[in-house]
């Protein structure tokens, strides 16, 4: 066992940040340390993955001062699969960054704060501290208003305004929640906090933790884009360049599904009855809201972000649902989606990019002029929909069976219509942008050589959303483990506080 991997996630995105920031000028020099940047955070996470794998939990006790005291990092299975899908993507990100930001962008630091929101991404995943997540969503909301704003059109201001407004508001609850818990417990390291909220001591206090739970809820359900704090996210995804709202679409939400889980498994348990049995209604509306605006959508990434709200609620359908396949359904699930939903934004740039335009009317005739790219578009449109041998399909196949088993025929029968309305607005972007003919007004075409080379991270990420589909037992067995990590937090507990509560 080695702990010190558990730094690295964090340093070398940090460290990368801090060179592409220092390079003489922004040019060809930045976009190599960023993508080898990237790459190396890949590198680590599957480290740190093979490490945890075999030696169980890693806990890192920063500046030696040991848990509740100091600022631990934790490693389990969860973590560490979040760790290294983060990398994959960055790793794609930063190849279609080379390819698609333009050079004004690049100088005012676009690579440096890449890196750093990415960074602050590891950072939540690995802390074992809630006043240290709240640290890392900060960094992570700094960084990101600025990749957002980052070229000052009118279209990102606004984005970016609601965007950081409502995120704000997250912030506050957050942190008014984090005053409250230590005021009751003395402490925010999240081992300790599973102690002490279990405990007889804590049995007058029920009602307030039951408050608190739910302000973290809220909070938590904001960042994550779930009902109905949701609407902030479809009106800014779609504004910044598409390599921005890939990464955005990808990682920023699915950190808040993380804090979710990672909360209401380990530290609120104490009234699952009323606390999931809420997290199942919110699942369930979070679904249908987020597909019926898909539906309605015109533009290209506007119909991709209403998704990113949709299939949160599978991810919160396992919380709710709370049993080990339900879990290792919910973690299958979001390391399909991570996958999947950036590849459909960075196909979306592409496509703008092809079409001149975002609006479903004017685009058209890309299937008879990019073949491949139309294929490409199938891999993740299809996994999104959920239709077998992608991995799509497997993570809602673990999802429906958990619900069936627990006897919840009505979110799977929410679960399976939300499904096929996905498979429905797929195929209408498939229609709108590739089938149809070009209209008359369609944007002349591009010389290859100016967008071909963005295909190699889509290519990528569809190969990885194949091989995670025909290989689905083995990976899905390693969620399976991080389920059951999830619902038996006793040897997290053991591992940063060294006692079995």
């Amino acid at each position: 066992m080695n702990p010190t991997l558990l730094i690295w996630p964090v340093l070398i995105p940090l460290l990368t940040g801090i060179v592409t920031l220092l390079a003489s000028k922004p040019g060809r020099v930045q976009r190599t340390l960023s993508v080898l940047g990237a790459g190396l955070l890949l590198l680590a996470g599957l480290a740190l993955l093979r490490s945890v794998s075999q030696h169980g939990i890693h806990v890192l006790f920063v500046g030696g001062w040991p848990a509740p005291y100091g600022i631990t990092l934790v490693a389990d299975l969860f973590s560490s699969l979040m760790v290294v899908v983060t990398g994959l993507v960055a790793l794609a990100g930063a190849l279609y960054s080379v390819v698609t930001i333009d050079r004004p962008r690049e100088a005012f630091g676009y690579h440096s704060l890449y890196h750093l929101l990415l960074m602050g991404v590891c950072g939540a995943f690995l802390t074992g501290d809630l006043f240290n997540l709240y640290v890392w969503f900060e960094v992570m909301l700094m960084a990101s208003f600025v990749l957002m704003a980052l070229g000052s059109e009118r279209g990102q201001m606004e984005g970016a305004i609601k965007y950081v407004t409502l995120n704000l508001v997250s912030s506050a609850l957050f942190l008014a929640a984090l005053g409250l818990l230590y005021g009751l417990t003395g402490t925010l390291n999240m081992a300790d906090l599973a102690v002490k909220l279990s405990g007889p001591a804590a049995a007058p206090y029920i009602g307030l933790i039951t408050v608190l739970a739910m302000l973290l809820l809220i909070a938590f359900g904001i960042k994550a884009a779930a009902f109905p704090l949701f609407f902030w996210l479809p009106a800014s995804y779609h504004t910044p360049p598409p390599a921005v709202s890939a990464i955005f679409a990808g990682l920023l939400t699915k950190v808040g599904v993380y804090a979710l889980i990672r909360v209401f498994t380990l530290i609120f348990v104490h009234d699952v009855g009323f606390t999931h049995s809420l997290i199942v209604l919110v699942a369930g509306l979070t679904m249908v809201t987020g597909v019926l605006g898909a539906v309605a959508q015109d533009e290209f990434r506007r119909v991709l972000a209403f998704h990113i709200v949709s299939q949160i609620g599978y991810m919160l359908l396992g919380l709710g649902l709370f049993t080990p396949l339900a879990l290792g359904g919910a973690v299958f699930y979001i390391l399909h989606h991570i996958v999947v939903k950036t590849n459909l934004f960075l196909i979306g740039g592409v496509v703008e990019r092809l079409g001149g335009t975002p609006r479903l009317k004017d685009l058209g005739g890309l299937y008879q002029s990019q073949v491949g790219l139309a294929l490409l578009f199938l891999i993740p449109a299809l996994s999104l929909a959920g239709l077998p041998p992608l991995s799509g399909f497997f993570a809602k196949l673990g999802i429906l069976q958990a619900a069936l088993a627990g006897q919840d025929y009505l979110s799977a029968g929410v679960a399976l219509a939300v499904g096929l309305l996905t498979l429905y607005s797929m195929l209408k972007l498939w229609r709108e942008a590739f089938w149809k003919p070009a209209p008359p007004t369609a944007a002349p075409p591009l010389a290859p050589g100016r967008w071909q080379p963005a295909l190699l991270p889509i290519v990528l990420l569809a190969a990885v959303t194949v091989v995670i589909g025909l290989g689905a037992g083995p990976v899905f067995a390693l969620a399976l483990q991080a389920g059951v990590q999830l619902m038996d937090p006793a040897g997290y507990i053991q591992a940063v506080l060294g006692a079995t509560p």
